[in-house]
């Protein structure tokens, strides 16, 4: 056997990350479930300033408001909320680097109960942002923020993220700080499954950029895109991200 023995092994061999994604595998249609990530950026409605974690009117206020008044439950790093938890449905809400504010949906049946998943959500993040005077943007790029204006969150590994990216490509941080995106988890049937969903993603993900394009401002003025986030992608990490070529050639599976 090649599976670590418990999650908190050392990972020694591709084959143990081939056998995690197998174990994913569901060749049931009935047992197939998708997956929503909704992100946004939150701002000041007086003055149009970025959220900073602490304060009252911060993204912390935020995730405590919505612990208090809804079914979440706090996801904690030491004595610090980073998250939250819906013991029920298994969704989730997280910060990612520079506190965009992601909803990580449950596994549902339909897109129409993601839909309905996701206003929810909306509607929520509303009720607690209101009384704070906080806003939130749907953009794929924030319009008028430089880096140096966006707050870091205090989560461990964006520390190391902020170190690392910079070293695989010219736009990470970018990416980490001043993109939000929606994003889809599909299930498969197999390997042979998940390979042929990889190749018509990909394949299809050019027009699926275009039809969302919204990312058309950088600081304040017109930057020449209407997907800066896309153009972004395409110089973040060479190995990870792209068209990823191999995805098309014979022999790509869980280990390639």
């Amino acid at each position: 056997m090649s599976s670590a023995s418990s999650l908190t092994d050392p990972i020694d061999s591709p084959a143990q990350l081939a056998e995690w994604l197998e174990s994913g595998e569901k060749p049931s249609p009935s047992d197939w479930r998708i997956g929503t990530e909704h992100e946004k950026f939150g701002f000041h409605t007086s003055n149009f300033a970025p959220l900073e974690y602490e304060g009252e009117a911060g993204v912390r206020a935020m995730l405590e408001g919505l612990r208090d008044w809804f079914v979440w439950t706090p996801v904690m790093e030491g004595e610090t909320i980073i998250g939250l938890k819906d013991p029920n449905t298994g969704a989730s809400v997280s910060l990612e680097p520079g506190g965009q504010f992601e909803l990580s949906g449950a596994p549902l049946s339909t897109i129409h109960q993601t839909c309905s998943e996701v206003h929810t959500h909306l509607a929520q993040v509303r009720d607690i942002a209101e009384p704070l005077g906080i806003g939130f943007l749907g953009m794929g790029f924030a319009p008028t923020w430089s880096l140096d204006e966006i707050p870091v969150m205090p989560k461990g590994r964006y520390k190391i993220m902020r170190a690392y990216m910079p070293t695989r490509g010219s736009r990470g941080l970018d990416m980490m700080f001043r993109t939000a995106t929606v994003q889809v988890n599909l299930d498969f049937a197999s390997e042979a499954d998940m390979v042929k969903i990889m190749r018509v993603g990909i394949a299809l993900q050019p027009i699926a950029t275009t039809l969302f394009a919204y990312s058309p401002f950088t600081e304040g003025k017109p930057n020449g895109y209407l997907s800066l986030r896309g153009s972004i992608w395409t110089d973040v990490d060479p190995d990870r991200t792209g068209q990823l070529p191999f995805v098309f050639e014979d022999g790509f599976g869980y280990e390639r």
